[in-house]
């Protein structure tokens, strides 16, 4: 294919006609490619179902050269690079549950330059072999795609620290190649408020982006919340919302492996045909459930926030939260499986009364979850103590418990800063910064009692404020009482 520089938009056009059928790009698509094509740096917030795979994938296929996807997870990767290789387009994916002989052929095929589009996780990226092939000076990188960057700011601190690490791999690569090299820089996310854009821009270290900030407000799902009264009111609750969607598709998502597990033997026991799905099962299990829920043969799922993103199946008519999720981003992101159809669409959160006397289940959540992140930070200090002033973060991991997390902490907080991929530097005097996943879960708890319009509080919550004003949708459960 053509190289950007001689590619006219003509030719744009027609490849993206021919690729995928379509007549011409949805607002802001068109931007976005051309941004892509000219080698600019970009952060693009932009609603899910909204096509933000094709942002980035057509400026991939018009270059010679590689694009790199970092993506969080498996099953993202695979239902990308399998709808791409339908269409016999150069794109492939790496990672740790790939056996050896398919991961062996992708590095030979990436050591060929054969591919367009190379996708993989954050610590894929960052793996010995990987990496080695990709500072090879003969293999042209034209992108860096971050997808699903607002997994960088809900688990880069704490769960998936190798995200922390992503702002390096642009000006390392470039060392490795021809002076006069650019590569751009790209991320995309359905969610993110602006204090996740900063964080997003800072850590990626994105020079000057071209911002595409796209109105998230989807008018087909109907958002309602129910207070529950006792644990075993939930799961009524859950039943009697199920028995009047017996024919539709929809996800119930829980908090915890264990909770998936259970409700599903539960519910099986209740005569329902369904299915637990979590990080906690192998990649076969994984894709036998995808396979069912997207054939029909079972009409929704008990998952965590395993589950969902770049899972793409237009007719899910209705989202359950048994649990409220601790982050907005996770909440949106989640009820955004709906209604991709444009048909109206459901939204139901389950939450325990606000005293927690006779339902304590939520509290102990949040209060779990706030803990072990005050546990973590506490830990991130004491190694910092007994860290070199410079040193690599595999000796780290090695050396202490969590090790990697610490460093992650430490750079989050301003304490540390990162070298290169794999090396780290403390930053000596620094003050400490407060992690803002607490002021995320505080505005999860906001949203759950707000008596205002519930889908103008999460826009709100995302930085349309302005527009905002004297809004309502009309159709929540508080516009509607």
């Amino acid at each position: 294919m053509n190289s950007s520089a001689t590619t006219s938009w003509n030719e744009v056009r027609a490849a993206f006609q021919r690729i995928w059928g379509y007549e011409d790009f949805r607002p802001p698509q068109g931007e976005i490619i051309q941004s892509l094509l000219a080698k600019k740096d970009a952060l693009i917030i932009m609603p899910t179902g909204g096509g933000k795979s094709i942002c980035f994938q057509l400026p991939a296929l018009l270059q010679t050269g590689l694009t790199l996807v970092v993506s969080p997870l498996v099953a993202l990767m695979e239902n990308q690079v399998q709808e791409l290789r339908e269409r016999n387009l150069p794109a492939a994916l790496l990672h740790s549950e790939l056996p050896s002989d398919k991961r062996r052929k992708t590095l030979q095929a990436l050591g060929r330059q054969e591919l367009r589009l190379l996708y993989l996780s954050p610590e894929t990226l960052l793996s010995k072999p990987v990496w080695e092939k990709l500072c090879q000076p003969q293999i042209v990188i034209n992108g860096l795609i971050l997808d699903e960057a607002h997994c960088l700011v809900q688990w880069g601190d704490t769960f998936r620290p190798a995200y922390r690490r992503l702002g390096t791999v642009r000006p390392a690569l470039l060392k490795a190649k021809q002076l006069g090299t650019n590569i751009a820089l790209a991320a995309f996310t359905a969610t993110a408020d602006p204090l996740a854009q900063t964080k997003i821009r800072e850590v990626l270290g994105l020079q000057q982006p071209a911002v595409f900030c796209i109105f998230p407000y989807r008018s087909n799902i109907n958002l309602f919340i129910r207070i529950i009264w006792t644990p075993r009111g939930r799961k009524q609750q859950l039943l009697k919302f199920l028995s009047d969607k017996r024919q539709q598709t929809g996800l119930v998502y829980v908090r915890t492996r264990r909770d998936s597990e259970e409700l599903t033997a539960w519910l099986q026991e209740m005569g329902y045909a369904t299915a637990a799905y979590h990080a906690g099962l192998g990649a076969e299990e994984r894709r036998a459930v995808e396979a069912q829920w997207l054939s029909g043969k079972i009409l929704f799922v008990i998952c965590t926030c395993a589950f969902g993103m770049g899972i793409n199946k237009s007719d899910v008519r209705w989202v359950v939260h048994f649990h409220p999720p601790l982050l907005i981003s996770e909440y949106v992101q989640e009820i955004g499986r709906a209604g991709r159809d444009g048909k109206p669409a459901e939204a139901l959160m389950l939450i325990s009364e606000p005293t927690g006397w006779l339902d304590p289940e939520d509290k102990q959540r949040q209060k779990f979850f706030e803990e072990n992140l005050h546990k973590q930070q506490l830990s991130a200090q004491q190694v910092l103590k007994k860290l070199p002033k410079t040193g690599e973060v595999n000796a780290v991991a090695r050396e202490f418990p969590n090790g990697a997390i610490a460093l992650s902490l430490l750079h989050s907080s301003g304490q540390l800063q990162w070298l290169d991929p794999f090396h780290y530097s403390i930053v000596p005097g620094a003050k400490t910064e407060s992690v803002t996943q607490s002021h995320a879960a505080k505005q999860m708890n906001q949203y759950l009692s707000t008596k205002q319009c519930r889908w103008r509080f999460l826009l709100s919550a995302f930085g349309f404020e302005e527009e905002m004003k004297n809004w309502r949708c009309g159709h929540c459960d508080n516009c509607r009482t």
